[in-house]
């Protein structure tokens, strides 16, 4: 028996599956157009300050007391506790706190490069007190050129950490009894981590001279 038609005219019959008709496809212009342009990237994030907060305690009170205006500032930062000291004071302090305060192992000598100011150089002494349990260091400054008093006459171990600070900085102390490189050879010139000190940057005549190759690099 013929099938009825359904009122309303002819209609297209549906395709298996139930699905309706297909919409039509886009025109191949469509998938040409370019891409939208990426947007400009951020200027870089200027370097976090370093948010110290006063130190206060009995040693801190003790050191003010004892140095006055020779010690600018007890500042702790995230655990941290420094003096920030002149430079003439501090020799003196670290041996205060050698003498008086049980902070009887120099744990390192360090320095950091800042070439834009007056003072170029920061110079940190860092002391453990086993007594205490507790670590401290003393910053201070000091100009290009200017030397800081050698602690090998408070300390013996500041013989090797002040010669690796000269080796790598340039920074002279006055009163040490062996200032040379420690690190580099003797007739290397320059300072490797001073800032204008280039991060490729080497002495090409004492690689030629004693490598007897072109570069190291």
């Amino acid at each position: 028996m013929a099938d009825e038609q359904k009122p309303g005219g002819s209609e297209a019959p549906s395709p298996p599956g139930g699905e309706g008709p297909k919409p039509p496809a886009k025109p191949a212009a469509d998938a040409a157009k370019p891409a939208p342009p990426k947007p400009a990237a951020a200027p870089p994030k200027p370097p976090a300050v370093m948010a110290a907060v006063a130190w206060d305690s009995e040693l801190a009170s003790a050191v003010k007391q004892r140095f006055g205006d020779g010690v600018l500032a007890t500042s702790t930062y995230l655990g941290q506790d420094f003096f920030v000291a002149k430079l003439e004071a501090a020799i003196p302090l670290l041996e205060y706190l050698k003498r008086e305060a049980d902070f009887d192992y120099l744990v390192d000598i360090t320095a950091v490069d800042w070439p834009k100011r007056a003072e170029r150089f920061d110079l940190v002494y860092i002391v453990y007190s086993f007594a205490r349990n507790q670590r401290v260091r003393i910053k201070t400054q000091l100009a290009e050129g200017a030397e800081a008093t050698t602690a090998t006459g408070v300390h013996l171990t500041a013989n090797w950490l002040e010669r690796e600070v000269f080796d790598m900085f340039g920074i002279r102390f006055a009163g040490h009894p062996d200032l040379r490189r420690i690190l580099m050879p003797e007739d290397w010139q320059g300072h490797p981590l001073r800032k204008d000190y280039g991060i490729l940057q080497q002495d090409q005549r004492w690689v030629q001279e004693n490598l007897e190759i072109e570069s190291g690099q």
